[in-house]
């Protein structure tokens, strides 16, 4: 007697909350979103996105830096750099960028997310009026130049295949809430520049 094979999605079920989104909002006394930043390696994502996180929680906001290269430490360990992976790789970190607006956490992701389709992924799943993405355009030479981490010396090298900018492509976003230039402008400009676009993200 041949038994049916049953999908295991099928056993599982949405659990509505109980609490409003908007009730959420209230205890926290803000309107959580997600900055996006984009960029190459090296662009000033991470340095920008820490900064803005220790303003916010100095001022009273629950904020969370989602960066690139911490989250393979854990969430992303079992993923390499293929363009599946990578995908994978920003489908799970919007999905934990959206669960933390919805418990009233501002989140800053920092990560290259070099395709556009990755990066439209992620503001369909964290939601449009929830994302605000901030292009670091800071060239490829200064970029190479400053390398902080030194990948793009071992990229040259031949020791990171598919690295972002060198053997592997950039697309530029077509139409990002804010373009900034970290090699022109300091820290605290740019720190200003996004805070104030943010502003008008959490009106």
């Amino acid at each position: 007697m041949a038994t049916e094979k049953i999908n295991p999605r099928e056993n599982i079920v949405l659990h509505p909350t109980q609490v409003a989104q908007v009730d959420r909002e209230r205890v926290v006394a803000q309107k959580p979103f997600t900055i996006w930043f984009t960029g190459l390696s090296g662009s000033g994502k991470s340095t920008l996105a820490f900064s803005i996180e220790k303003l916010l929680i100095e001022s009273g906001k629950p904020a969370y830096v989602l960066d690139g290269d911490n989250v393979r430490h854990g969430l992303c360990k079992d993923l390499g750099f293929s363009a599946e992976d990578r995908s994978e790789n920003i489908r799970r970190i919007a999905e934990v960028a959206r669960l933390m607006n919805e418990a009233g956490v501002t989140v800053m992701v920092a990560c290259i997310s070099p395709t556009r389709e990755c990066r439209e992924k992620a503001r369909t799943i964290i939601g449009d009026e929830r994302f605000l993405e901030v292009y670091l355009s800071t060239p490829l030479d200064v970029c190479e130049r400053l390398d902080p981490k030194g990948l793009y010396r071992k990229a040259r090298a031949g020791l990171i295949p598919d690295f972002t900018g060198v053997s592997a492509p950039y697309e530029v976003p077509e139409a990002p809430a804010l373009v900034l230039d970290a090699s022109e402008r300091s820290i605290a400009d740019c720190v200003e520049a996004i805070v104030a676009k943010a502003r008008n993200c959490a009106q």
